[in-house]
């Protein structure tokens, strides 16, 4: 048997910014910021650019941007 070597694919990504705070929000917006791994305020997290993150962060579009670059 030989041993093939890993092909890096090079996946998509987005860098999604925390810059408002969700105090007076919805508990289930709660949620959604903290299931994207942001715990702090002007935090930047990158995760990859599928359909269910784009979706997460269509639904709090008011504490969450999309950060280019």
């Amino acid at each position: 048997m030989t041993k093939k070597k890993d092909k890096e694919t090079k996946t998509a990504t987005v860098r999604i910014q925390f810059y408002r705070s969700s105090i007076a929000t919805p508990s289930t917006h709660k949620t959604i910021v903290r299931s994207l791994g942001l715990t702090k305020l002007n935090q930047v997290v990158t995760r990859p650019d599928t359909e269910s993150i784009r979706g997460m962060v269509a639904k709090v579009p008011h504490l969450l941007r999309i950060v280019e670059g």
